[in-house]
């Protein structure tokens, strides 16, 4: 009858991975310092004018609390000596983030609101019993214009679970820098269009876009922090915003995570298939994501997010010290609404909501919408083309028998909207493209035990700008691929109520931007690749080797590291800022 047992329990783990586990009770020798590879800032080269020390809090037994908030405020413009200058406008402003913890704890996701606009989202490692540490830094300049206020808030939410099993407390400070200088080597801003006074207007340049004038929450109430919560594709949450008569550009910028049975979105098989089999696994709704936003109730934007691997997630030792890209600091999305300008500037107020196709539970969403406004007009003048209804194409194909089959998943959209604006700049249209391709599949054998996920995200926008007599004046482009592979195998495991899941994930981001007449790319690559011993979600014992190489040019230089680690222990690391000859 334990065999019994043991076969069936080993089934549905199997059909339900990959999954969340904790590896505190593995011994580690001393506290550990984690990382995410990723670009160093601009502001890196850099001493801050001034800093400001904006939070500092321990979350302790935090789940189903408010978060935590204190007022912010700006730094003094000077010293009272005149020692130094940091008045606002800033070249940089970068936020520190610094946390610490020991003992036993699931990873948990977090994210920093200033007056209700999401500066960065986030996700903590997975302490051990000697404790880890790390730090996350952001550029947030673009959010200037909230961080020169000193009416506003400065919100952290952290859920975590305290009791006599999970000790894990998690203690956070946050740092604000604020820099004067600005650097050689510096990332280009999408550029705005502002008319050359000396030929009286009739001619455009491009100069570097500023920071928005306002930016508006897209957001909930803030009592259990500020991020919607979606439970299934039914749920649409929404705001009304009425949009000054005065914008001359909108941008939406999305930030999105995922959790719960829909942690693992990208190897969810179909509901058919569960239930058939009769397993008790919620992981279902099959393996495609779609975020969207709406204005009115019409698609102005949508994404395949970015499939983030928390540090719990699939096999914790590979994310020991080195976490899996993005786990620190999360993507955000931004959507050009400039071309909606000529139906939103009616001083009526507007419905922006935020939907997941095919979610399930849950989704933690929110949006900033930053708005620039014509400070030589009271009124922009501006008209919206009609837009057809973009159409997505969805194929799913299903094949299989009893534990073993295939899942197959194709889809692909396009949008493109113009509109044009009347400011006392000139008159440009504004063109907005979109399209994403996506493949996945899914393949299970030998009874279930063995599980193939393949899936490839292809996303390419652009924004272009064009002057009343045709000339382009602006084109920005963006290109992303983001593949992820993944195997897994269980088997039995030496002891009682255990298995062995041997792992291997594969996934890399590669982007191709291009900003104005600046041309930039990335790529990252991880490759992680092992097994452990689980009773229940606990690791008893296991190997991990993860190899990761980072790399970043642009017109100004070039940056890459790869390292590689063995078992938690970093066994290569180089950096470089030599440009590679081609």
């Amino acid at each position: 009858m334990y065999g019994l047992l043991f076969l069936l329990l080993l089934f549905s783990t199997a059909a339900s991975s990959p999954d969340r586990f904790t590896s505190s009770s593995l011994l580690r020798h001393k506290s550990q310092e984690y990382f995410e590879l990723g670009r160093p800032l601009p502001s890196d080269l850099l001493p801050p004018s001034c800093s400001r020390h904006v939070l500092t809090h321990s979350f302790a037994n935090t789940i189903n609390g408010p978060p935590f908030s204190s007022p912010y405020s700006p730094p003094p413009p000077s010293s009272s000596d005149g020692y130094f200058d940091c008045s606002s406008p800033w070249s940089h402003v970068a936020l520190e983030f610094r946390a610490k913890c020991k003992g036993e704890q699931y990873d948990r996701i977090a994210a920093i609101w200033l007056g209700g606009v999401e500066l960065l989202r986030t996700s903590t490692a997975e302490p051990t019993k000697k404790g880890i540490f790390w730090k996350v830094r952001k550029d947030i300049t673009k959010y200037s214009s909230l961080l020169t206020r000193s009416d506003l808030n400065l919100t952290m939410m952290l859920e975590n679970v305290v009791d006599r099993v999970f000790t894990g407390v998690y203690h956070v400070e946050v740092e604000f820098l604020y820099y004067k200088q600005n650097v050689a080597v510096s990332e280009p801003r999408v550029s705005s269009i502002l008319a050359d006074q000396n030929f009286n207007g009739r001619n455009l340049r491009i100069v570097p876009e500023e920071p928005a004038d306002l930016i508006v929450p897209i957001s909930d109430d803030g009592d259990r922090g500020f991020w919607f919560r979606i439970e299934s594709e039914s749920d649409f949450p929404s705001r009304q915003i009425r949009i000054p008569r005065n914008t001359r550009r909108a941008v939406l910028e999305l930030y999105v995570s995922f959790h719960g049975d829909d942690e693992f979105w990208y190897s969810n098989p179909p509901n058919l298939y569960i239930t058939t089999n009769n397993l008790t696994t919620g992981r279902g709704n099959g393996a495609y994501r779609e975020v969207f936003v709406t204005v009115d109730g019409e698609l102005v934007g949508s994404e395949v997010p970015f499939p983030v691997v928390f540090t719990g997630g699939i096999n914790p030792l590979f994310w020991e010290p080195v976490v899996a890209i993005g786990a620190f600091n999360l993507p955000s999305y931004d959507f050009e609404l400039t071309p909606f300008l000529g139906k939103l500037l009616d001083k009526k107020p507007h419905s922006f909501g935020i939907g997941v196709s095919d979610g399930i539970s849950y989704w933690l969403v929110n949006a900033n919408l930053h708005i620039w406004l014509d400070h030589k007009s009271k009124t922009v003048h501006a008209q919206s083309s009609i837009f057809p209804s973009p159409a997505i194409q969805v194929k799913r194909n299903a094949q299989f028998k009893l534990l073993d089959g295939s899942f197959n998943i194709k889809a692909q959209r396009r949008t493109d909207f113009v509109g044009w604006v009347k400011s006392s700049s000139g008159n440009h249209t504004t063109m907005f493209s979109q399209k994403y391709k996506f493949t996945s599949s899914i393949s299970f054998a030998k009874n279930g035990t063995y599980k193939l996920v393949k899936q490839k995200v292809k996303a390419d926008k652009e924004v272009k700008v064009v002057r009343e007599d045709g000339v382009v004046v602006l084109r920005t482009r963006a290109k992303r691929r983001y593949p992820i592979d993944l195997v897994t195998a269980t088997l039995p495991g030496n002891k009682k109520n255990t298995y062995v899941l041997v792992t291997n994930v594969t996934h890399s981001m590669k982007e191709k931007s291009l900003h104005g007449g600046y041309l930039s790319r990335v790529n990252n690559f991880q490759d992680s690749r092992g097994w452990m011993e689980v009773r229940d979600h606990d690791v008893l014992s296991g190997t991990a080797d993860t190899q990761q190489s980072f790399g970043y040019r642009d017109d100004f230089g070039c940056y890459s590291r790869s390292i590689g680690v063995v078992d938690g222990s970093l066994m290569r690391d180089n950096s470089s800022f030599h440009c590679p000859t081609a």
